[in-house]
């Protein structure tokens, strides 16, 4: 038999495009509100049946298409968006590919009508699986609809991978969450099948939209940062480490307005979440990051939820610090108080001036792993309250385990080891990051036979390999030896670990591998060097952790990411006691 090539026909090719771009209806929806959002509506309007399967209507108030770009605008590869080859290098709409529309024609029945400004009507154009059917003048208001129906009923094999209704609404429910988070100053309506309608108000009320989409608490409960280094910015909000679920589901990143998943960003976040988030649990965080289009490629997926940065371990190392350094400042000494079983964070509420926390009456040392009976101090029990520092003052201890104190809040009730450890470790990483790191240089070097992969990525790294003070060498077109390591790790497997660290750098273009052992034996230290259980304290000893929390970073929680201490207001307090009933 002899084969021979011939062309595809446009429908054939269409659906194998579809293929895709069109995976299910909740692409549909993305694509068609994408296509609003870059004709610079205002308000879009989304209405759903049998979860997308049905129909599909999406409503904007844009600038319209001319009446004469129709049919062009369903066909393949048509698009206003570039035209030159130059353009690839700094797109900035949502959708360029020219795609989305024929696919959609090619599968499904698609009805198009649409009007500009100060026209007398719309035009109207209505395709059956890639066969015109009508078309057209309508009356429209200014912008465009789009009805699609009959998703798949011309590729009946594609439509039985369709999943139930409720699963398909869902992933549509997604997609207006991850577009409304991206589009603070577009309202969106959202209808589900005549019944259910839900408004996601305007940027004037942004925090009511987070609230919506978060849950009420995230608002009080996360902190907004934003960070510029050179051409890089970086806005959103991060929750609070005790704000956490036990699934990564509701992580938002954007790039440049763009929702992505990338593997470099999830371990630039993870990883500034490292020693404040329990195991087992994720943050909850929407960020949005701001490069130059140039420094990244968007081109690489129809779906465009994948992008490709010029510098990646630029753009990783930029989201971490800036990440850990806001999650760093969340101390008492901020004014953000966890309020624990009211499951709400207060900001600003308790002001500190400067010199207030730290008193002559109130300044207490406490040594990292030093006896309790070196604290010096006297407590003062006619304290004006509006002189209380944020963590107050203590006033006893509840068995041995927890102490506690008054602040103008109210009560809080703090861990005490748990807090002590949370001390000793920030200062043993200042003591042993804040110099240069300590060598020990093996009696007998560790040769490693490596792939030629490993090989190139070491080549490529070998400044990290210095800088983190592990000393290796190539000695052949294969072979790696290890010479030096840092003091801290002398007793860890060489060979296990230069390996570990050359596979994250083939992952995510950076390796925390050599911190991340560091930081857990300072913390095993820390921990055998803190306050135990059921040691009694005397007040002045009690008032120096509290000082010392409001000093350091990260006291809310201990190495693990267990909360150190909790605040129970008064009106809670009043609350349970039914006082003013």
């Amino acid at each position: 038999m002899v084969f021979r090539i011939h062309p595809l026909t446009p429908l054939v090719a269409n659906q194998i495009a579809a293929g895709e771009v069109v995976e299910r209806p909740a692409s549909i929806v993305k694509e068609l509100i994408e296509n609003s959002l870059d004709a610079q509506a205002q308000r879009i309007q989304v209405r759903i049946e049998h979860g997308g399967l049905k129909k599909i209507s999406v409503h904007d108030n844009g600038v319209g298409l001319h009446p004469d770009d129709l049919k062009l605008a369903l066909s393949r590869h048509a698009t206003s968006k570039i035209k030159d080859p130059e353009d690839l290098g700094h797109i900035d709409t949502l959708g360029f590919r020219g795609e989305a529309l024929a696919s959609m024609v090619s599968v499904a029945r698609v009805y198009l009508c649409s009007s500009q400004p100060a026209a007398s009507h719309g035009q109207r154009i209505e395709i059956h699986g890639g066969e015109a059917i009508e078309f057209g003048p309508w009356a429209h208001p200014t912008g465009t609809t789009v009805e699609v129906s009959d998703l798949f009923f011309n590729t009946p094999a594609r439509r039985k991978f369709l999943k139930s209704e409720t699963t398909e609404r869902k992933h549509i429910d997604e997609v207006i969450r991850r577009t409304s988070l991206a589009n603070f100053d577009v309202s969106f309506e959202v209808e589900h099948d005549g019944r259910s309608k839900r408004l996601l108000l305007p940027a004037s009320d942004s925090h009511r939209r987070l609230a919506q989409l978060f849950g009420k608490n995230f608002v009080t409960e996360s902190v907004y940062i934003e960070e510029s280094v050179g051409d890089f910015t970086l806005k959103g909000w991060i929750g609070l480490p005790t704000f956490s679920r036990s699934q990564a589901d509701n992580q938002y990143f954007f790039v440049n307005s763009r929702c992505v998943n990338d593997k470099l960003v999830s371990h630039a976040v993870r990883r500034a979440y490292r020693d404040v988030m329990f195991h087992g649990r994720h943050p909850v965080f929407a960020l949005y990051l701001e490069l130059p289009p140039s420094d990244l490629d968007i081109n690489v997926h129809p779906t465009k939820q994948e992008v490709r940065f010029v510098d990646s371990r630029s753009v990783h190392n930029f989201i971490f610090s800036s990440v850990s350094r806001s999650l760093r400042d969340i101390r008492p000494a901020s004014g953000v108080v966890n309020l624990g079983g009211s499951k709400e964070w207060e900001q600003g509420n308790l002001p500190v001036e400067e010199g207030q926390a730290r008193s002559d009456d109130h300044e207490f040392t406490l040594p990292v792993g030093g006896p309790l009976e070196s604290f010096s101090g006297s407590y003062d029990e006619n304290h004006n309250k509006e002189s209380l520092p944020p963590m107050g003052y203590a006033i006893g201890q509840l068995h041995g385990i927890f102490l506690l104190a008054q602040n103008n809040d109210g009560l809080i009730l703090v861990d005490i080891h748990a807090a002590h450890e949370r001390i000793v470790y920030e200062k043993l990483k200042t003591q042993f990051f804040g110099s240069a790191v300590v060598q020990q240089r093996l009696l007998v070097p560790i040769k490693v036979e490596a792939t030629e992969k490993e090989v190139d990525l070491f080549d490529s790294s070998s400044q990290f390999f210095r800088e983190m003070g592990l000393v290796v060498d190539r000695i052949g077109p294969k072979t790696l030896v290890v010479r030096s390591m840092p003091v801290l790790l002398s007793d860890d497997n060489a060979e296990m670990l230069l390996r570990d660290i050359l596979s994250d750098i083939s992952a995510h273009g950076v390796s925390d591998r050599l911190q991340d052992r560091k930081e857990e034996l300072l913390a095993t230290m820390a921990c055998h060097h803190s306050i135990r259980a059921h040691r009694n304290m005397s007040l002045p000893e009690m008032n120096a952790l509290l000082r010392e929390m409001e000093q350091t970073e990260n006291a809310g929680q201990c190495n693990h990411g267990r909360p150190t201490y909790l605040v129970k207001s008064l009106d809670d307090l009043n609350s349970m006691f039914l006082r003013g009933r």
